[in-house]
């Protein structure tokens, strides 16, 4: 039982982080990254040896298959791409929690054939995470029972991202409006297919309406963790100035109710810069 917390990516210029590690720097404040870059190109391995060496053993990357393989190709006749990829990440080991499946809104319940196969094939080294955008896996309640089946034939989970705050009024900033016409408007979910369930959240640029918005995923989380899983948070907001600020948020929230709770780390000091 753990809960990792995390980020859409380690570096951001409002975070206080030094000119060079930042990668270190980030994970001495959460546990977990999403590594979106992935998804515009296959790594080189020697920069994935990179980041395992500026993150500790029990430090998690969810991986973001590449978009040849998710929107190019859509799963199908991807295997030398797959295989690259496999390989070039292979340096995480067990740092590496899941390769991330994000399909675009365009994969419809007709193409869960698609999807199926490749899981059926994919290497069972790896552990599995999809997330779907079209809305009839939310809407129709047959439809998402077809996928669950699906997934829980091979241990897959769901990743849900939750827009529901982000939604929830219209927006009252650039940064906030651009997220309404990019974050997929879709039904909450609330609901584990394995023992790693994974949950995204964005909220607003207010800190306040963001925790706020959060607190049935707290229940759940804690639901989970009573249960045995280990799930894995990652909190983002619009502009993700605070995204950090708040995923340690969310994890002293809940370690406050669960002193079990291994704690974050001490994040690294940054010392200001110096002319000399």
């Amino acid at each position: 039982m753990r809960l990792h917390v995390g980020c859409a990516q380690w570096t951001h210029p409002a975070w206080p982080q030094p000119s060079r590690s930042k990668l270190a720097s980030y994970a001495s404040w959460v546990n977990a990254v999403e590594s979106n870059t992935t998804f515009y190109g296959i790594p080189s391995r020697s920069s994935v040896e990179n980041w395992a060496a500026q993150t500790p053993p029990d430090f998690r990357f969810v991986v973001k298959l590449p978009q040849v393989i998710t929107h190019e190709r859509r799963l199908s006749n991807i295997a030398a791409d797959f295989h690259a990829f496999a390989a070039a990440v292979e340096p995480l080991g067990s740092r590496n929690h899941a390769l991330w499946i994000q399909l675009p809104a365009s994969f419809a319940p007709s193409d869960l054939g698609m999807l199926a196969a490749f899981l059926r094939g994919a290497p069972r080294e790896h552990r599995y995470a999809v997330e779907v955008r079209h809305p009839a896996f939310f809407d129709d309640a047959r439809v998402a029972d077809a996928l669950e089946q699906v997934l829980a034939r091979t241990g897959t989970e769901w990743v849900p991202f939750d827009t529901g705050t982000l939604f929830g009024r219209r927006p009252t900033s650039l940064a906030e409006r651009d997220a309404w016409m990019k974050k997929p408007r879709v039904a909450r979910r609330a609901v584990a297919l394995t023992a790693h369930p994974i949950v995204r959240y964005i909220g607003r640029d207010s800190v306040d309406e963001t925790v706020e918005g959060w607190t049935y995923l707290v229940e759940l989380a804690l639901s989970w963790l009573a249960e045995g899983r280990s799930p894995t948070i990652f909190l983002h907001t619009p502009d993700n100035a605070e995204a950090l600020n708040l995923a340690r948020l969310f994890h002293s929230t809940l370690r406050a109710q669960l002193p079990t709770l291994e704690p974050l780390p001490e994040p690294i000091s940054v010392e200001p810069p110096t002319l000399f």
